[in-house]
């Protein structure tokens, strides 16, 4: 076997597992052991089996058949006119309780591994009430038997006809009260093909009649052609828990055995890579109904030799059959997968769609665990050093002057490098690195308001930095700035100011608002502040796992989860915008530059001294401010195009920041790191220091095709924290000048639980 496909070579590459049932659609009645033996001896995981038999169904249509009769001998015996036959209140069919020569179905001790399916023939939204009503009660019956048997997945047929709306909200109404027949049984809701959009508006009706609940879950048929990639990465944010694949989609190659094409394989990769994988279930593949009757308790008890003897050239025990040709194509599919990137270690993937509250480093001391988190990513440490480096190379060509100057010595060339916020001290480790690369000479402070961490850092300066650092305890807001080398009774400036508060959306870990408070100590005119620039970038999308896991933690008492922006692993979702001239799928929403030419803080300070608070003297636009922040305010509205219908449940948010861009006019790259799904493989491959962040609506926004979705939000402020606020509106074209709203959401607020300054 070659190494990346031997569990115990060390060049082994992990790839998903399949996990491969096995339904046949002719079968009437349950497996019985010998039976469901013989499907796991063919290669297969589990298996189908229907919850009552042909009995049942004849039972069923003969009820039916005497209820006809019966309505026709109310006219003839009891007189009914015309009008009277059609009274809705007449009884109808009434199903009776399952029998034991209903169902071969039972308890067992492999229950729980079966997928028990229910009947196909029922008719769930049919336009005649009593084959509806009838279907409904088999449906219930059915549910109620598979739950007390103790199976733990149910499959109900999916829609016969996806363009009625009354059928469709007929089914959604039966589907949900079977949830709460079969209250321990996860559904899951059979789509006939998934070529067109009607099959997932059904699936939309059906799951938001439910509530989108976490019991319910997808069964998609694999159709023979592969639909557009759209429709494709739709249901890749759906609860997919089956892929179904029939026997008619598999062709034969060259050397006769099953195959499938390469738009079918690629679609199996792309739904392979979901966090809860999806089951892979082969229709009418076999074995066959003659092959599972022969079993082993028929069969002698000793094989003959030649039995024996291709049974171990086939690498299987005597008496067992050989694996399924279908089967052995999904395991060699599954070997041919490509292996996990570094992007899907099981940690980093063991944070796909799992919420995060964004962290509050102002208010909060980070604990050394999560220090130690951030400092995994090299990617990100790797960009900041070569930002500084970049930077003290071009001070020195640039012929720059240094503020380390005295006027004992003003030709000093050491550099004034400050580390604000230094946590454990990464970004010093870098910065001496830099320093050393480039032969740069350089005074380095590092400032720390975490107690905690700061006593990490002056371990840290004996131990690795050999003291080279100078270690402040202070908030960087209230540090009094680098007091020089042989005169310590001057405080200077800082040449280079390096920091690393982005949070997901840029701005919302207070970044403004810190550098806010320390900007003042950069040299002017050449400061440089490290990063220079972040932008924040916002697009709308489909998560239905992310909606119904807020919704959860809502009805347990999180009164704020529809108003809180979490960061969040954004994976199993769907980017409803597409790329058109003027409107990209991602948009920028707004930017911050740092240093800030003209603050008013810095000119309050300069004239009532550092000491006094800075007022201005007015009101500000929030409700008990006076101002101070409001320059830090923020306010976008975009436009996003969707050619095709769908939902949204929220906004995810992204950020891309300049480290350093060059001051030297050699037209050169700039520095740069971004979470921008389109670009962080160019600017920033596999960093992970960053989630996106995601701002959820209260309840999903649904829209027509063709439709333009108009974003507005604001980076609201006040004198002491920050908070976000958020709408979404749908307008749709109905003439050449003319747009309607069609829908339109709350205006969502997390001042609630706003970052404190």
């Amino acid at each position: 076997m070659p190494g990346h496909l031997d569990p115990e070579s060390e060049s082994f590459e992990s790839r998903p597992l399949f996990y491969i049932g096995q339904h046949d659609s002719s079968r009437r009645e349950a497996l019985t052991d010998e039976q469901y033996g013989q499907v796991l001896n063919s290669g297969f995981g589990f298996a189908t089996a229907p919850i009552t038999n042909k009995h049942f169904f004849d039972r069923v249509v003969a009820l039916y058949r005497d209820h006809l009769k019966e309505r026709e001998q109310w006219a003839e015996k009891r007189g009914l006119t015309a009008s009277q036959q059609t009274n809705p209140s007449l009884p109808g069919p009434v199903v009776p309780t399952l029998t034991d020569d209903d169902t071969e179905l039972s308890p067992s001790n492999y229950v729980g591994s079966l997928i028990a399916y229910c009947s196909p023939w029922i008719d769930l939204c049919s336009p005649d009430p009593d084959i509806a009503s009838i279907s409904r009660q088999v449906l219930n019956l059915e549910a109620a038997y598979a739950n007390w048997c103790g199976a733990r997945t149910l499959v109900i047929p999916g829609l016969r006809l996806d363009e009625s709306s009354r059928g469709v909200a007929q089914y959604a109404r039966a589907v949900r009260e079977a949830m709460h027949v079969a209250n321990r049984t996860n559904e899951a809701e059979t789509k006939k093909e998934i070529d067109i959009f009607t099959a997932w508006d059904s699936w939309h009706t059906i799951r938001s009649v439910c509530n989108y609940s976490i019991r319910l879950f997808v069964a998609l048929r694999i159709p023979r052609r592969v639909p557009e990639k759209a429709l494709q990465e739709r249901w890749f944010s759906e609860p997919l828990h089956f892929l179904s694949i029939g026997r008619d989609i598999f062709q034969a190659n060259r050397a006769g055995h099953p195959s499938l094409t390469r738009h079918h394989q690629d679609l199996i990769n792309r739904y392979m890579r979901l966090r809860n994988l999806p089951w892979l279930v082969l229709c009418d593949v076999g074995p066959v109904a003659e092959e599972l009757a022969l079993s082993d308790s028929t069969a002698a008890e000793f094989p003959s030799l030649a039995e024996a003897s291709k049974a171990l050239k086939e690498g299987r025990r005597q008496r067992m059959p050989a694996i399924n040709a279908h089967v052995g194509y999904m395991r060699y599919l599954e070997r041919q997968q490509p292996p996990f990137s570094a992007m899907e270690t099981p940690a980093l993937t063991s944070f796909q769609d799992w919420l995060q509250p964004p962290l509050q480093p102002l208010a909060d001391n980070l604990e050394s665990a999560t220090y130690e988190v951030f400092e995994g990513d090299p990617v990100k440490y790797d960009q900041y050093e070569k930002a500084i480096a970049e930077a003290m190379t071009e001070w020195r060509d640039l012929k720059k002057p240094t503020s380390s100057a005295t006027p004992e010595n003003p030709t000093n060339p050491e550099l004034i490098v400050t580390v604000a916020g230094a946590g454990r001290g990464p970004l010093v480790t870098r910065a001496l690195r830099a320093a050393e690369t480039t032969n740069t000479p350089i005074q380095i402070w590092a400032l720390e308001k975490n107690q905690d961490a700061y006593v990490y850092l002056l371990r840290k300066n004996k131990r690795e930095w050999n003291n080279k650092v100078t270690l402040v305890k202070t908030d960087m807001r209230g540090w009094e700035g680098p007091r020089l080398k042989g005169r310590e009774d001057v405080i200077g400036k800082v040449d280079i100011l390096v920091t690393e508060l982005l949070g997901s959306f840029g701005d919302n870990e207070l970044s403004p608002e810190c550098l806010d408070g320390i900007q003042h100590h950069l040299a002017k005119p050449h400061g440089i502040s490290i990063p220079h620039s972040y932008t924040a970038h916002l697009s709308p999308i489909a998560t239905p796992r992310l909606f119904t896991d807020i919704s959860g933690r809502v009805a347990n008492g999180d009164a704020n989860g529809f108003e809180t922006p979490w960061v969040v692993r954004l994976f199993q979702l769907d980017y409803v915008a597409q790329k058109v001239p003027g409107h990209g799928r991602f948009q920028q929403a707004w930017e911050f530059v740092h240093p800030v030419e003209v603050c008013r803080a810095d000119d309050f300070a300069a004239v009532h001294g550092k000491a006094a608070k800075y007022v201005t003297g007015g009101v500000g636009p929030m409700a008990g401010s006076t101002g101070t922040n409001e320059h830090n305010a923020r306010h976008c509205h975009l436009t996003f195009v969707c050619p095709t219908r769908g939902v949204i449940h929220g906004l995810a948010g992204f950020f891309e920041s300049v480290l350093y861009a060059s001051q030297a006019g050699k037209g050169k790259a700039p520095v740069e790191i971004s979470i921008h799904p389109d670009h962080i493989d160019k600017k920033s491959k596999d960093m992970v220091s960053w989630f996106p962040i995601f701002f959820p609506l209260k309840k999903p926004l649904y829209f027509p095709q063709d439709t333009e979705l108009e974003v507005s939000m604001w980076r609201q402020t006040d004198d002491g924290k920050v908070w976000y606020e958020w709408l979404v509106e749908v307008y749709a074209w109905v003439g050449p000048n003319t747009r309607i709203k069609v829908g339109a959401t709350d205006l969502h607020s997390s001042r609630k639980i706003a970052c404190l300054m």
